[in-house]
């Protein structure tokens, strides 16, 4: 039994520091594929990706992203108390069912592991979170989530997503493009940023005054490279 003890233990600790060497190898280079690219590939759909450094893929989107899914990601060390709390209270008041991951919570997901809601995989999610704050800057996150996002069947990435929805680089996207390229981000498959519907399209509204704020106040600080 104690051998046994001890062998698990070294398996545990070899692939906790092969995960550290993984998330350090993605501080440098571009991860190549994620599982729900598998997926979709899997399902015979095509891929568009074009994966960009954060400097070509213009100020609106970056801004768009933080006012929309992480307010406080220029502060937070990779999970945010307040959203959680916040969450938490809302959901059991009985109001609309929301989670509190982080753009850095989604990174660890989207990079490392697969979709899903159950405690294992959020542990796995929280350990990645971790690392990945750790050893990469903020615009690395940024960089890296902004090439994962899926924004639409099979469109993967900031600069696929800006010529798919609207024939132009995403650096060109307007302000009011941005917002609705953030506003569908919960449910990329379901939400048209080009023909938004009447929620989405307030809900972008609402995305692109807070952008405003953003930038007045600096929000989007750590993302200078």
């Amino acid at each position: 039994m104690r051998r046994l003890v001890r062998g698990l233990g070294v398996v545990v600790m070899a692939l906790g520091g092969l995960s550290v060497l993984w998330v350090a190898l993605y501080r440098v280079v571009d991860p190549p594929v994620t599982v729900l690219m598998l997926v979709e590939r899997w399902a015979g759909r095509p891929i568009e990706r074009e994966v960009r450094p954060l400097t070509h893929l213009g100020r609106h989107l970056p801004r768009a992203v933080i006012a929309a899914e992480d307010a406080r990601f220029c502060w937070h060390a990779g999970f945010d108390p307040d959203a959680i709390a916040e969450a938490w209270a809302e959901n059991r008041a009985g109001g609309r069912l929301r989670g509190a991951s982080t753009i850095s919570q989604q990174v660890a997901k989207n990079a490392f592991l697969w979709p899903g809601r159950t405690w294992f995989r959020k542990a796995l999610e929280a350990w990645f979170t971790l690392w990945v704050e750790l050893l990469w800057p903020k615009a690395r996150i940024m960089e890296v989530y902004l090439n994962l996002a899926e924004w639409g069947p099979g469109v993967f990435g900031a600069e696929a997503a800006a010529r798919h929805h609207f024939g132009k680089p995403a650096r060109a996207l307007t302000a009011s493009e941005a917002a609705r390229l953030a506003a569908v981000l919960p449910s990329p498959l379901a939400r048209d940023p080009a023909r938004p519907g009447r929620w989405t399209a307030r809900h972008a509204r609402r995305i692109e005054a807070r952008m405003r704020v953003v930038a007045r106040n600096g929000l989007d600080a750590c993302l200078a490279v």
